[in-house]
């Protein structure tokens, strides 16, 4: 049973959404602000959070960078009445993973839940096994048959998005997106490089290739999957 944490400082809306989630089989736990919710967290595992940006005590953003900066990567979805771009640019490059803004459909709220869920499932995962390949998301190593060797972050990221969906077609713009973030400031063409860099370090692996889609992006083929 995934665990959420609701960080809301409107009673009636905190109650409105742990029977809504209860309902849909999660476990719930409530917080009135940031700072209680830090305090539940040393003491809980959750698996997402929810939460406002105007609360007392600690708000919604600086609970968010507080939680980035611990080290912590689960899913936080805001839901708040601020409705402003600069708003949700301070909340996505603070680490925020999706935006609702108020009044919402609570139907709207589960569907969001469980795609953020389903996602961090993916990239929650700390191996991934191709053929004799091993990507190992904690040390960003990819070890085979021959070879054992360490990648930089984003380009370890872009490799294991790659070969997590065999023979599906990237976007240079779908990748930016989500791994530099929705606002990142990075151009498209610094994919490019990561691939060159990938192809250079992968060019003897028997397990998968990386391949250009011309006029589309990029996508990995495994190539021995006997």
């Amino acid at each position: 049973m995934n665990q959420i944490l609701i960080l809301e400082d409107e009673p009636n809306l905190a109650e409105l959404y742990r029977q809504v989630l209860q309902k849909a089989g999660f476990q719930v736990f409530v917080a009135e602000n940031g700072q209680s919710a830090l305090d539940l967290l040393a003491q809980t595992h959750v698996d997402l959070i929810i939460t406002n940006l105007m609360m007392p005590t600690m708000d919604g953003f600086t609970f968010t960078q507080n939680l980035r900066e611990a080290g912590f990567d689960l899913p936080i979805l805001v839901i708040t009445a601020k409705d402003t771009f600069a708003d949700k640019q301070k909340g996505f490059q603070l680490g925020i993973d999706d935006y609702m803004v108020k009044p919402i459909n609570v139907q709207e709220m589960l569907w969001r839940v469980n795609a953020l869920l389903r996602r961090a499932k993916i990239s929650h995962e700390t191996e991934l096994v191709c053929g004799q390949t091993v990507l190992n998301s904690e040390t960003l190593t990819v070890t085979s048959a021959t070879t054992c060797f360490e990648l930089r972050n984003k380009e370890f990221q872009i490799l294991y998005k790659l070969l997590s969906y065999p023979n599906k077609i990237f976007t240079r713009q779908q990748l930016m997106t989500e791994l530099w973030g929705p606002d990142s400031d990075t151009e498209e063409r610094t994919i490019d490089v990561h691939i060159r860099r990938l192809r250079q370090r992968t060019r003897d692996n028997e397990d998968f290739q990386i391949l250009t889609i011309r006029g589309l992006g990029y996508k990995a083929v495994l190539t021995n999957e006997d």
